[in-house]
């Protein structure tokens, strides 16, 4: 973009947005989990609600704001809170209780819309991906927080990559992780759940 703008070349909005979305990206996964390790422990002492603002422009120094309006995001019209999911908390590999999951089929569902479009990939890892895709990763996330909806602990949907079962949580997106370590009736359970919060008359089909 800025080599465009040296030259003189206009700079359209899709790649406006596109650099606006990667730059949440790296928010979200590389700064909030610096800021969480640092600066949460850091403002202990504080015992009162406070907000921080920090303004940053590149090759400047950080310039840090103080306010005690809790509120003051709503005069900020493009203001976007970015919070990360908690850290779930495992218990040891070891233990006898420990979650285990009984995959099925890799071929074993498939997916099929009111308009009569079939989502039922190689996998049925993939074809949760892409079913979430299709109903869009940001009305399926409101439904996982408004219902609380948990695959081994982890929300279906977090901005926080899990220790103990990150390997299964595949990146959807402007900071979006899918948590996919389930078998395949939890997978249809969570699409008809979905559907049926949305109203989206999704019908999900597991073979024997």
């Amino acid at each position: 973009m800025e080599t465009l703008r040296k030259e003189g070349l206009p700079v359209n909005e899709d790649l406006e947005r596109k650099a606006n979305e990667l730059e949440e990206d790296i928010i979200k996964k590389e700064i909030l989990p610096v800021l969480s390790r640092t600066i949460e422990p850091a403002l202990q002492p504080v015992k009162r609600e406070l907000v921080l603002v920090v303004d940053y422009v590149p090759g400047q120094p950080l310039s840090v704001h103080l306010s005690r309006k809790r509120n003051f995001t709503a005069e900020l019209t493009d203001a976007k809170e970015m919070v990360l999911d908690p850290e779930v908390t495992h218990r040891n590999r070891n233990s006898r209780s420990d979650e285990k999951i009984e995959r099925g089929p890799a071929r074993a569902m498939s997916v099929v819309f009111p308009d009569g479009s079939v989502i039922a990939e190689k996998t049925a890892v993939e074809t949760l991906v892409e079913v979430v895709k299709r109903i869009g990763v940001t009305k399926v996330r409101r439904v996982v927080e408004e219902y609380n909806l948990k695959f081994c602990k982890v929300p279906v949907i977090s901005n926080r990559r899990d220790a103990k079962y990150g390997r299964s949580q595949k990146d959807l997106g402007e900071g979006w992780l899918l948590i996919t370590h389930s078998n395949n009736p939890m997978k249809k359970a969570f699409i008809e759940k979905i559907s049926e919060v949305l109203d989206l008359g999704i019908k999900v089909t597991l073979k024997e």
